[in-house]
């Protein structure tokens, strides 16, 4: 099938913003962002559920901002206040399957069933 394909990443100095892109196909009931740092394990940055309710890691709340346009297909996520420990491989992912809005809420990786290539995220101090 399509695949999601993210774009905007680069590199920034701290206290500098991007905002990052993601292609998808069809109706989501739960979209997200991933970030994976090298020697680290992927980690949930945001999530939105198809009514538009969020979930942020703790440590991008106040900072980052997901959203969505259903009518671009396109998944957003804005990122302010970058930090040096925001530098990673940034990755979209898709739930097609119906479910509730806490199983999007919980940031788990096994909720999402499609995934973007990623695309680095570089924060120098």
């Amino acid at each position: 099938q399509v695949q999601l394909v993210e774009s905007g990443g680069g590199s920034v100095q701290a206290g500098g913003s991007l905002r990052l892109s993601c292609a998808f196909p069809g109706y989501t009931y739960c979209m997200g962002w991933f970030r994976q740092a090298p020697g680290k394990e992927r980690e949930g940055v945001a999530t939105i559920y198809r009514d538009g309710s969020t979930t942020y890691a703790d440590s991008v709340k106040g900072r980052f901002t997901i959203s969505k346009d259903n009518a671009k297909n396109t998944l957003y996520i804005q990122m302010n206040s970058l930090e040096p420990e925001d530098s990673a491989l940034y990755y979209c992912a898709a739930r097609y399957t119906p479910c509730i809005s806490s199983t999007c809420s919980y940031l788990n990786r096994a909720a999402f069933e499609r995934w973007g290539q990623g695309t680095q995220v570089t924060v120098s101090s």
